[in-house]
This record gives C-alpha cells, sequence and structure tokens, in this order.
C-alpha cells in the first residue's frame, strides 16, 4: 500500500464516465480516443518518471446508471471534448454539480492516480495508436479551476487527505475508535463466509491487519457492485468518521446479500429432484422473488386469479375447495404434471356465474303475445301454452316452471320458438345441441383424472352465458345415442328434474352447481325415441305441420322479405305474387315446414339478383349528371335496359344498394319464370288419379319425423304356390299387418263375394305380391292395415279404389279398425295432396279437433268401426261384395 503523496498544484485530468476510482482501487483501462491517448503520451509515456494524473467522475445530464467499479477494458476511459471549458467551483460536496454547454456534469472532487504498469500498441490497418494503462488510486483532491492543455484538460487541484497530527487526533475520537471496531468486526464476518465459499481470504487478513482503517474503507467498497450515485458518495466522504459509517454499512449490505443467496440455493437444493434439476434457474427466481416479497397483484396472474375467484360469489363448500386447491398450485411449477389442469380448473371456477344473473323485464303478456304473433304464425295453442306459462311467471317469479318440449318436424319453428320465450322473459339465451351425443360425459363432463378433461356441455354453456338464469335450449333431444361410453339421455333425468337439478354435480367440477334457475326446452322431431323416464319429466307440446294457407301467410310476412333481403334485393327488385307462391307450394313443396318453401323463394331471388346485376352494362348515372338529357341513354334504355345505375361509394350496405338503383320495370315472378327456375313442376293432382287407376292400388296415410306423409299399396297376383311377398325395405310389425289382412281377405272371401261357392281357396295355383314404393325409405307401423286390406280387395274383386280418397287405421283379425296415431299430420298429409275424402278409424274422432277448421271444410271425413265400413267408403258404389266377382 503507498504512503501518502504530495500533489502537485495542477494534474491532468482523465475523464471517467459514469464511474468512480477510489483510493487503493487498482484499475485496467484502455486509451483510445485521441484527448486520452494525448494525455497519457504526454503526461506518462514520454516521461522518464512516470507522473500522476487526476481521475474525475463525468456523466452526461440523460445517463445515470449504476455501474461496477472493476472498469472493463476500453470502458469509461475517454476524454470529454477538449471545446469544454468548465471552472470548477468550491470543493463543497453539497454543492450542484457542474454543467458544461454540452450537457455533461463534472463531479468536484476527484482520485489522484499513478501508473503502475503502461504499454503501448497500434491497430492495424488503421495505424491508430491505444494505450493500456493500471492505474491505481491514491488520495482525494478537489477541483478548483478546470481548464484546457491542447487537448484533454488539467485542473488546479487541493488536497483533501488529512495531515498526519489531525489523523493522528481523530484515530483517538472514541466515536472512531467504536466505528474502526464495527468496521474490522463486519470486514472480518465478510471475509470468513468468503473463505469459506472461495477457499481465500489469508491476504485480505494481512490488509485487514496492516491497512489504516480508514484507507481500508475505500479498499473494501471500491470491489463492491453499487450503484454509481453510492460510489460518489462514498467519493465526497472525507471525514473519516462518515467514510467508515458508510463504508460499514455497505460491507454489511454485501454481507446479508451473500447470506440470502446461500438460504436461496440451500433452499432450493432442497426441493430438488433428479427430473426438476433442468429447473434450477426458474427455482432461484421464484425463491429471490419470495425473499424479497415482490409479490405485485398486478403482474401476478394467481392472485389476480384468486381475486376473481374471491369476486365469484362461490357457496362457501366451494369456495374451501378451491381455496385448497390454489393453494396447492401456488406450490408447483408451471412444468410440472397437473399445473395446467389444476389452473384450467380453477379459471372455470373462477368463471362460472354461482349468482351472476340477468335481470328480468317486468312481464308484459300483451307485449309477449305480439313478440310472439310477429315472430310465428299460427301455432295458436303453442302460442297459448307459452302465454300461460309467462302468466305464471309474473304472478310467481320463483315458480319452478315445466319443462317445455316442442315435438314436431323440421322447419315448423320449434328452436325459434324458444329463443322468443328468451327474448319475452328478457333472459339471455343458450342453445346445447345433444343431436348425435353419445357419451355420457357431454352431459356430466369428465373426471379430471383423465387427459384433456372438460367439462360438460351444460356448465360450458352457462360459463359461455356467463348468467345462471338463462333460457337453455337442449336441440334434437330425441337424438341422443347410448353405447359402452355411456347413456346421456339417463344424466338428462337428472338435469330436467326441478327436485334434484339444485345441486346438479358436474364429474369436472366435482362440486354441486345449482341448475334450478335455469329454464329449460327441448326440441325433438319424434316422441317414440325419447326414454319415458326422460318424458315423463317434459310437458309435450307437438308442432304439426303448417297448411298450405299457413304457409301462403308464413311466405309472404316472413320469408319473403328475409330472403330479399339475403340477396340484397327489395320489392322494387322483385315482386313475387301470392299466386305464384301458390303454385310454388303446391307444385315444388309438399313438407311440413317452409324451409324448402323458403330455398325455392331464395333460388327465384337469386335468379333476379342475376338480371339485376348484369344491368351494370347500362349506362351508370353520376350524381352531378343526373339532370342531364343524354340520346345515349335514352338509346340505352330503349334497347331493353330495365335499370339506371348511380355511382356508388365503397362500404354500403345492401339497403343503400337498394335504394340508390332506379328500376324502371320491377321483376314480377310469373308461371313461365317458376319453371325456368325452379325446374318442372315435382308435384301435380293427377299423380294419386293414375296411380290407384288400375285394381290392386289402395291409398294410406302415414306418418314420419318430417311430418305426415301418403304412402301407396300396390298389391298383384301371378301364378304361383299361395305365397305372400312383401317388398319396400318393411319392418316386422307392417309384415304381419299385411299377413293379417290376407287372413282376414281369405277367411271372409265368399262373404265379400270374391269366391263363387264356400270353400275354394283364394291362394290356389297363385302368389300375392304386395309392394310399398319408395323402397329405398324404411316403413314400419300398425296403421296400415286397412289399406293392404282395401288392396287386396281391389285385387281379388278387380274393381278400383276411389283415387279421391286415402284411410289409415290398424286392423284386428276379426276386423276391427283400432285408432292409430298422427291423426293432424296425416290429415294435413292429405290436404296437401289433394286428397277429398279421408277414412279413419272411429276411435280417431276426438283427434279432429287439433285440425284447423279451414283443413277439415275443404275434406270429407269418414268414420270406420269396422273393416266392412272402410271397404264401403273406398269403392265407388259401394263394397263390392254386392257385385259377383269371377276367379
Amino acid at each position: 500500500m503507498a504512503e501518502s503523496v504530495e500533489l502537485p498544484s495542477r494534474l491532468a485530468i482523465l475523464p471517467f464516465r459514469n464511474k468512480v476510482l477510489l483510493p487503493g482501487a487498482i484499475i485496467r483501462i484502455r486509451c483510445t480516443s485521441p484527448s486520452s491517448v494525448k494525455l497519457v503520451e504526454q503526461e506518462l509515456w514520454q516521461r522518464e518518471e512516470k507522473g500522476l494524473i487526476g481521475i474525475l467522475p463525468v456523466r452526461d445530464t440523460a445517463e445515470i446508471k449504476p455501474v461496477s467499479p472493476a472498469i472493463s477494458q476500453g470502458a469509461g476511459t475517454d476524454s470529454l471534448d477538449h471545446n469544454s471549458k468548465i471552472h470548477g467551483g468550491s470543493s463543497d460536496s453539497h454543492k450542484p454539480d457542474t454543467k458544461n454547454q454540452s450537457g455533461v456534469h463534472w463531479h468536484t472532487r476527484g482520485v489522484a492516480a499513478r501508473a503502475l504498469h503502461l504499454s503501448r500498441g497500434v491497430e492495424k490497418p488503421s495505424g491508430r495508436v491505444t494505450y493500456i494503462v493500471v492505474l491505481e488510486g491514491l488520495c482525494r483532491f478537489s477541483v478548483q479551476e478546470l481548464s484546457t492543455r491542447g487537448t484533454y484538460h488539467t485542473a488546479r487541484i487541493a488536497s483533501l487527505e488529512m495531515t498526519k497530527s489531525d489523523m493522528e487526533q481523530v484515530e483517538q475520537d472514541p466515536d472512531f475508535i467504536l466505528l474502526s471496531r464495527q468496521f474490522k468486526a463486519t470486514a472480518m464476518e465478510l471475509i470468513s463466509v468468503l473463505e469459506q465459499k472461495q477457499k481465500t481470504g489469508g491476504k485480505t487478513k494481512v490488509l485487514l491487519e496492516t491497512v489504516p482503517v480508514h484507507k481500508l474503507a475505500d479498499i473494501f467498497v471500491a470491489s463492491f457492485e453499487i450503484s454509481f450515485e453510492e460510489q460518489l458518495s462514498m467519493l465526497d466522504s472525507v471525514d473519516p468518521k462518515v467514510r467508515l459509517s458508510k463504508a460499514t454499512e455497505l460491507v454489511d449490505r454485501h454481507l446479508q446479500s451473500i447470506r440470502v443467496a446461500e438460504k436461496i440455493t440451500q433452499k432450493v437444493e432442497g426441493q430438488l429432484s433428479k427430473s426438476q434439476k433442468e429447473f434450477l434457474l426458474r427455482q432461484q427466481m421464484r425463491a429471490i422473488k419470495e425473499e424479497l416479497g415482490d409479490n405485485d397483484d398486478d403482474e401476478d396472474d394467481l392472485a389476480t386469479l384468486e381475486r376473481k375467484m374471491q369476486s365469484a360469489g362461490m357457496p362457501q363448500n366451494v369456495w374451501k375447495l378451491a381455496h385448497r386447491e390454489l393453494r396447492r398450485l401456488k406450490k408447483m411449477q408451471p412444468q410440472q404434471p397437473g399445473y395446467n389442469s389444476s389452473r384450467v380448473y380453477l379459471e372455470l371456477l373462477a368463471d362460472l356465474p354461482w349468482q351472476k344473473a340477468s335481470e328480468e323485464n317486468e312481464l308484459d303478456l300483451r307485449a309477449a303475445r305480439e313478440r310472439l304473433d310477429s315472430d310465428h304464425y299460427g301455432l295458436v295453442k303453442v302460442k297459448q301454452r307459452i302465454i300461460e306459462y309467462l302468466a305464471v311467471r309474473k304472478l310467481k317469479p320463483d315458480a319452478r316452471g315445466p319443462v317445455l318440449c316442442f315435438v314436431g318436424p323440421p322447419g315448423v319453428g320449434k328452436t325459434s320458438l324458444a329463443s322468443s320465450i328468451a327474448a319475452a322473459l328478457g333472459r339471455k339465451f343458450v342453445r346445447i345441441s345433444l343431436g348425435g351425443v353419445k357419451d355420457e360425459a357431454d352431459i356430466r363432463g369428465h373426471r379430471r383424472t383423465y387427459i384433456g378433461s372438460m367439462p360438460g356441455r351444460l356448465i360450458d354453456g352457462l360459463k359461455r352465458v356467463g348468467v345462471c338464469n338463462p333460457v337453455m335450449l337442449l336441440d334434437e333431444i330425441d337424438k341422443t345415442g347410448s353405447d359402452v361410453r355411456g347413456d346421456p339421455s339417463s344424466a338428462l333425468l337428472e338435469v330436467l328434474d326441478p327436485e334434484q337439478n339444485k345441486t346438479f354435480n358436474d364429474h369436472y367440477l366435482n362440486v354441486p352447481f345449482d341448475l334450478s334457475k335455469v329454464i329449460f326446452v327441448a326440441t325433438a322431431n319424434r316422441v317414440q325415441p325419447i326414454p319415458p323416464p326422460l318424458l315423463d319429466r317434459m310437458e309435450v307440446i307437438e308442432l304439426p305441420g303448417y297448411t298450405p294457407e299457413e304457409k301462403l301467410k308464413i311466405a309472404m310476412k316472413h320469408l319473403i322479405p328475409r330472403v330479399l333481403d339475403q340477396n340484397g334485393l327489395s320489392s322494387e327488385f322483385l315482386q313475387i305474387p301470392e299466386a305464384m307462391v301458390k303454385l310454388v307450394i303446391q307444385r315444388y313443396t309438399r313438407e311440413a315446414g317452409v324451409r324448402n318453401l323458403e330455398r325455392n323463394l331464395a333460388s327465384l331471388a337469386r335468379a333476379a339478383a342475376v338480371k339485376v346485376a348484369e344491368q351494370e352494362q347500362a349506362v351508370p348515372l353520376n350524381k352531378g349528371v343526373q339532370g342531364l338529357a343524354t340520346p345515349l341513354l335514352e338509346n340505352r334504355l330503349a334497347d331493353g335496359a330495365e335499370v339506371e345505375m348511380e355511382v356508388i361509394p365503397m362500404g354500403v350496405n345492401n339497403r343503400e344498394i337498394s335504394s340508390t338503383f332506379r328500376i324502371a320495370n320491377p321483376l314480377v315472378v310469373d308461371e313461365a319464370m317458376l319453371e325456368k327456375v325452379l325446374g318442372p313442376p315435382r308435384f301435380d293432382g293427377r299423380e294419386t288419379a293414375e296411380r290407384v287407376a288400375n285394381p290392386g292400388a289402395s291409398v294410406g296415410l302415414v306418418w314420419t319425423a318430417f311430418g305426415g306423409e301418403v304412402q301407396f299399396v300396390e298389391a298383384t297376383a301371378m301364378v304361383g304356390k299361395g305365397e305372400l311377398h312383401l317388398t319396400g325395405q318393411l319392418g316386422d310389425v307392417i309384415k304381419e299387418s299385411a299377413q293379417i289382412a290376407l287372413t282376414w281377405v281369405r277367411a271372409r272371401a265368399t262373404d265379400l263375394k270374391l269366391t263363387a261357392a264356400e270353400g275354394i281357396n283364394l291362394l290356389k295355383g297363385r302368389d300375392i305380391h304386395i309392394h310399398f314404393p319408395a323402397g329405398a325409405v324404411p316403413k314400419d307401423g300398425p296403421s296400415a292395415g286397412v289399406t293392404l286390406v282395401t288392396a287386396l280387395v281391389s285385387l281379388f274383386s278387380r274393381k278400383s279404389v276411389r283415387s279421391d280418397t286415402a284411410m289409415t287405421g290398424e286392423m284386428t283379425l276379426r276386423g276391427l279398425v283400432l285408432p292409430v296415431g298422427g291423426v293432424k299430420d296425416k290429415v294435413l298429409a292429405a290436404h296437401r295432396y289433394g286428397i277429398k275424402r279421408v277414412i279413419l278409424p272411429e276411435r280417431n274422432l276426438k283427434d279432429l279437433v287439433e285440425v284447423p277448421s279451414s283443413v277439415l271444410k275443404n275434406l270429407e271425413i269418414l268414420l270406420a268401426k269396422r273393416v266392412e265400413d272402410v271397404l264401403e267408403h273406398a269403392f265407388d258404389g259401394g263394397c263390392p261384395w254386392r257385385q259377383h266377382s269371377k276367379l
């Protein structure tokens, strides 16, 4: 350690940017700038005795950074521009730093340094000279005046070191002695810790015993990583007691940081296993945050999740489980198995609407009725039931209403009715499609032990809708299946039972969730596939098909405006008269709903859109020239142009476009356009007459998932052995009905005068073949019994059945006609096909109440108690037994 030196009155100044050299510290620098190279060359390199230079800290006004006292090669050693002329004022450290015109701050105190080693080099190929200098800090000084010498700075200085007598006097001060002991004790403790870690510290102990304590303070602090401001504060500590106090604080802080680092390392290493060693750095980062208490709620996702869970309004038992899961999650690492699944589970619990409900509007039954009438035409019974339901909700808001199940063919408005209920109640609407669902987990969810587990569709729907009291539509409830994975319809039993769904338990949630506030509405095409226990929990409301008159009203009021809007048209472009809509209904569609009708109307609208778009060849009219009469325009319009066009700005919608075009004559749909766009008629009124013109054919009425249909039955005889052949992809029930019909006819052959005498075998030497056309369509059911008897009697009597008559009914072996289902749909189907007379079982008379009066007044309903009554009505002129038939 160098002894005290006598400083000259002036020193060459080498500025250190944002760095400080303390007395006793040794650094290595590389000088590259012209000013620093010139200073080293003149003050150190060219002198035989190496002189002293002053190291003065400087910094830019916009640059305040913490730096390391160990200066890297070439860093922080370039001197400032030689044009900077700054005169330092007093050495009072409390005065602000001097500032030059270039925005550079010069500190008023520095350290005198001497060169321990000096080497010169030349860079290739530039030839630039550089110096590498090893400097040792000696003592502090204050700048009295700063000036320039060539390209570098010099300063008139004053030493800040205390004289030997003054230092001896300070060393006898009790405060200084106490501070010295504290510093040495802290420094010795630090050396011991470093010696255990690095197995070094012998030289440091020697320094501690030989170097004066006030110089040791600078040496120790120079070896720490402290900020630039702390380095300046240490540099400004001229008083040995102040210096020792600051040094003790910094040494103690460095000692504590080493201990915390050891504690973190021990903590992390104790938690690591073989499979976790690769996450060492992440563990250390987490442990550091725990020691610092750095758990900022704005940045910590888990804290945000916890707040979200607290505000979700969970029941106490659910919150207890969720909080336990959250504590477990906080102890896990993101890379651990199960972390993501636990987090997704907690996020689901936080997102579920445990108590959040949509505010219901004050129920106005008149407004609700008007809304239903505007959205749906007809369906009087269905709309009346919905109004009754809303009336009960108005009188008792917490009433547990029944689960409505709309049953009907496609296209009759089942789904839109459910959305209308939600709109009338002011609740949110969510649709859950159950078509094709075969896994019970789709309803109850998967258990969290499985990979890729997720909640059921009900819980997921509630999460999406965000309220606990929506109107939930269970669409296509009749199309759920069952396999080895369970039966979804059985899982729905709990959902639709008001006594059980208060504590619905989803396997994924594994906690009860209250579904009692949800209004469930179901839809189905058929009742038969729905299991009886599930059907018992629902109130079935049947939506049969529409009559042609209802279809016409629906088309004029709803379908045509919607189709025109969807295709960018309006009534100014295309007009579809009622007569043409009737033709579309009669000739191109025979369905219970209106979907095919809407498709055909859309085809007409697209054809019109093509014609309108082709009018772009006409002259476009700009708004600025609309008033000009041009012969060219008149000629174009005279040539057959139908539309005048204006220049339309980009971004306008269909309504604006429609209002911008000018139409000379709107396109009116006629019968020729129907055949051109839709093709030849698919149905006509002559089909029934043609198909029953020959004996052995009859017309029956059947029910399908798409509504009622007309079913033709054909029978013929041929040479054979008395066998019965049945074709048409028939089920077992309808095959048995055919066998019963044949047996009855054979037993009553003499009474019906189908044989000349008693005991003659009706099938002797012949086979009977019965066929149900549309062989690709599966058929089954008992209601074709009377139709089969009529076809067989027509065949054997060689008398044709009336072409305007259709029938339905099950028969017994004794000839009784039993009632059947789907009467309303079957009667509507007969009306669609142009049938004038319908034969029904007498016991189905009560079902005619549901048939619209507009349909009944166009039909003749004939009731039959026995098969003989059916035959009496089916043949022109009465039953064939009145005439003798020869075989």
